[in-house]
């Protein structure tokens, strides 16, 4: 098994062998762990699982989403990109705007109830269309609050001094790149309440050695059957994109997990995973010079990736 499977795996088998049941925020149940690192030299290739089917595009054109500060689902809808559209539609079915079938608990009624999942199909799909076409209707509901993207971006400071500290980062491994600041942070105390999510991914910091750059993510919660796949290539891909923005070979990717859980209705699908056996990694071309901050998804590509089937499991929300 290749060494970025291998390591998920593991992670994988420790928490259903020595997790604790706990009880969470969706009341779905989860087997948890605390404290869990992984390590991915990228010298071996790309870190996109192949024990079963991720979509590169989905983590792609989520992290160029970051990286421009957006907040709003538009641009990911515009990429049928869907990882956050129910966030921003509880907000939407719990204002007063809303007047369709009632979406109460939708998360877990369309699990459960198939005439229920009709209507809110039907329901998601319009909701979709409107942010797609109708701009005050996206101005007000696509955004997420004060996500990843506002922090990374347009962090407001004291005095209402903006702190890009995606330019500072980049700047400051340029210019000082022994220093131990190289940090992001999207935990901010004072904006939590704004969030339509607190951020799962919470911090990260980027450490030159021997002309490498690497970087070390700390998470403080993973979902880690849907999300953390995600969570790899993506910062792995953010690896990458800082590398070549500062002129520096790629080193590892060390991610760092708090909370590391398997929801409980997860399980028979985990068990599937690990019944697999993995391919060689794929490998990322950038096909562009532009800046980070002008990348568009068409200039990135994966190659040589083999993967088993994708493995569907539903989200908590």
């Amino acid at each position: 098994m290749n060494s970025f499977d291998l390591a998920y795996h593991q992670l994988l088998e420790r928490i259903l062998d020595a997790g604790t049941t706990k009880n969470d925020r969706t009341n779905t149940g989860t087997k948890s762990i605390f404290g869990h690192q992984m390590r991915f030299d990228l010298s071996e290739g790309f870190p996109l699982l192949t024990t079963k089917k991720v979509s590169f595009k989905l983590l792609a054109t989520e992290l160029i989403w970051f990286l421009r500060g957006d907040t709003n689902i538009k641009y990911l809808l515009e990429y049928n990109n869907n990882i956050w559209n129910e966030w921003a539609f509880k907000n939407y079915v719990e204002s007063n705007d809303y007047h369709g079938e009632d979406m109460t608990d939708f998360g877990h009624r369309s699990l459960k109830d198939p005439d229920f999942k009709a209507v809110y199909d039907e329901e998601m799909a319009k909701f979709k269309a409107r942010i797609l076409n109708d701009d005050e209707f996206s101005q007000k509901y696509g955004t997420l609050g004060n996500v990843y993207g506002k922090q990374w971006r347009h962090w407001e400071g004291k005095d209402g001094v903006v702190i890009d500290q995606i330019k500072n980062l980049i700047e400051g491994i340029k210019t000082k790149p022994d220093s131990r600041r190289h940090i992001v942070s999207a935990w901010n105390p004072a904006e939590i309440d704004t969030m339509a999510l607190p951020p799962c991914h919470t911090l990260f910091q980027f450490y030159v050695s021997e002309n490498k750059l690497s970087l070390q993510l700390y998470q403080r919660s993973g979902d880690v059957f849907l999300g953390v796949p995600f969570n790899i290539a993506s910062y792995s891909l953010l690896l990458c994109l800082i590398a070549r923005e500062t002129g520096y070979e790629v080193g590892e990717f060390v991610h760092t997990i708090g909370d590391a859980h398997i929801y409980s209705n997860h399980f028979e699908a985990v068990n599937t995973q690990l019944e697999r056996t993995s391919y060689d990694p794929p490998k990322l071309v950038i096909h562009t010079d532009k800046s980070i901050f002008d990348l568009e998804y068409e200039d990135l590509e994966i190659i040589d990736y083999q993967s088993h089937p994708a493995i569907k499991a539903p989200i908590a929300v």
